[in-house]
């Protein structure tokens, strides 16, 4: 079993466009039927607005725990707001109460109650959710606003759609990743074969795609590129494919500026099955051959 994660320096680079036009070619070819999708882009998860699933399960999933401050048992002290860094302890009619957006969980207003009146419980902090696309089964999730531990969603994805392909004798799976280098790409590229980072020749474009390659081969994981809307600024796609050949890392594709992708996106359809013959379909086609030669076919 094979594990490619699709991931971008930066948001806006069409990471999500190239990850479901990969999902559609890979459905196409030998993978077919042993194809398990994952979208571990869990603060903005969108891959299944161009995939349209049907879901198939839902679970609460509980990143990180809230200090809660028993209205009954509290002597009001005050020794919880006087230690608290986050000034997540409110005074209210007389009684203390913890303002779950502020508190941190850091606990240590529950090491300092005297009256033993503090706990910490469970927070719910997104979902995770399975979903069946025309292509193969989607492992999504959603990252509720202002929560934390994504990387910790972003594993549970991963972990799911990789216990699926073993179980059920899958050869690849595929994943859309976060942009990016933070703890999500880590946890998104932890354990890939091959991580397909998307740039763009643009100047901050190429200061994140480095700095996403650098992330990525920190760990251990193979990178190869690919260079979106590659017509719009030729010099900066010069400085790219020099970059890549001093570096030694294979430059899979080069996918032009091309309308085609936003009437597909309209459409909620990747660009190779809505529009194959356009000019971006027909470079997507090239880069997924490339891919299945130098990687995903080997040992």
């Amino acid at each position: 079993m094979k594990q490619l994660t699709v991931l971008s320096g930066k948001g806006g680079t069409g990471k999500t466009s190239v990850a479901a036009a990969l999902a559609h070619l890979a459905s196409q070819s030998s993978f077919a039927g042993r194809l398990v999708l994952a979208d571990v882009d869990v603060d903005a998860a969108n891959l299944e607005l161009v995939l349209r699933p049907r879901r198939v399960a839902v679970e609460e999933f509980r990143g990180g725990k809230i200090a809660v401050i028993d209205p009954v048992a509290c002597t009001s002290w005050g020794r919880c707001e006087e230690v608290c860094r986050f000034d997540a302890v409110l005074l209210s009619g007389g009684c203390y109460r913890v303002d779950p957006l502020a508190c941190e969980g850091c606990a240590a207003c529950v090491y300092q109650c005297p009256s033993d009146c503090i706990t910490m419980e469970d927070q719910v902090a997104g979902s995770y959710r399975l979903s069946e696309s025309r292509y193969g089964p989607l492992h999504h999730a959603e990252l509720l606003p202002a929560q934390e531990n994504s990387g910790k969603l972003v594993t549970l994805v991963k972990q799911r759609a990789r216990l699926q392909a073993l179980d059920e004798d899958g050869e690849l799976v595929l994943a859309d990743g976060p942009p990016g280098i933070g703890c999500p790409v880590i946890a998104a590229a932890s354990g890939a074969d091959l991580a397909l980072i998307v740039a763009e020749p643009t100047v901050a474009g190429i200061h994140d795609m480095r700095r996403t390659i650098e992330t990525v081969e920190h760990f251990g994981v193979q990178a190869v590129l690919c260079i979106n809307k590659a017509d719009i600024y030729p010099e900066g796609t010069a400085e790219i494919e020099r970059f890549c050949r001093e570096k030694g890392i294979e430059l899979v594709g080069r996918i032009p500026f091309d309308d085609a992708v936003s009437a597909a996106m309209v459409a909620g359809e990747p660009v190779t099955e809505f529009l194959p013959h356009s000019d971006a379909g027909r470079a997507i086609v090239e880069m997924w051959i490339r891919i299945v030669a130098s990687v995903l076919e080997g040992p």
